[in-house]
């Protein structure tokens, strides 16, 4: 936690921009009433009865410093789609000699994905643009990524969308809409609010640590 605490609290640099990733299902769901239309003074209305289209996968990563992102669907999140999103971002990023990705444990999400799924010189060559940065085991609150996805959940992924044709278009449309607006991430939990709000996780570990309780 206090390694990617520090590392937020860098200033931005183009050449080692810190990028927040991760991977969220979407379940697709069709109507089997059709919607009552929005009508003067009343919302539109849903049936409760709907049909399961099956799932697809919102991969996207975002530059809190910046507001910079990028966002690609697919139908899984194998390793392979998670070498694919990587050189993507290492394209989006051409000024960056090496990003600083922040992410979860999942293990898709390391250098054997590269060279699983690309010739040995490629993925060598994407591996040395990668700096991987891990969230501690059940601590996704911090990627800020996940900020990002609460966002886009509101917005548009907790409606209906039956298709992963039509969620693709909607939710790309969208990402491209908040980075043109660069939407940054203002993150303020520093390292200081952690060892006086955690401090009884600090002082578990050692005694000492009660020196960063807030009197």
């Amino acid at each position: 936690m206090e390694e990617l605490l520090a590392l937020y609290a860098e200033p931005q640099d183009p050449e080692m921009p810190v990028i927040c990733f991760d991977e969220r299902p979407c379940f697709l769901i069709g109507e089997t009433v059709a919607a009552l239309p929005m009508t003067t003074g009343k919302v539109e209305k849903e049936h409760y009865a709907y049909e399961k289209n099956g799932s697809c996968t919102l991969l996207a990563a975002i530059e809190p410093l910046t507001g910079q992102r990028l966002a690609l669907v697919r139908t899984q999140r194998t390793k392979k789609e998670y070498a694919e999103f990587c050189q993507a971002l290492v394209a989006a990023w051409p000024e960056a000699k090496k990003i600083r990705l922040v992410q979860d444990n999942l293990n898709t999400h390391n250098a054997s994905s590269f060279y699983e799924h690309l010739p040995a010189e490629e993925a060598f060559a994407l591996a040395q643009k990668i700096e991987f940065h891990y969230t501690p085991k059940s601590a996704s609150w911090l990627n800020m990524i996940e900020i990002e996805f609460s966002a886009l959940a509101r917005e548009c992924l907790h409606r209906r969308i039956a298709t992963q044709e039509l969620l693709e278009s909607e939710v790309l449309a969208l990402v491209k809409e908040r980075a043109e607006k660069q939407i940054k991430i203002n993150w303020q939990f520093s390292l200081k609010t952690a060892r006086e709000k955690l401090n009884s996780h600090y002082s578990r570990v050692n005694a000492e640590n009660t020196k960063y309780k807030p009197t």
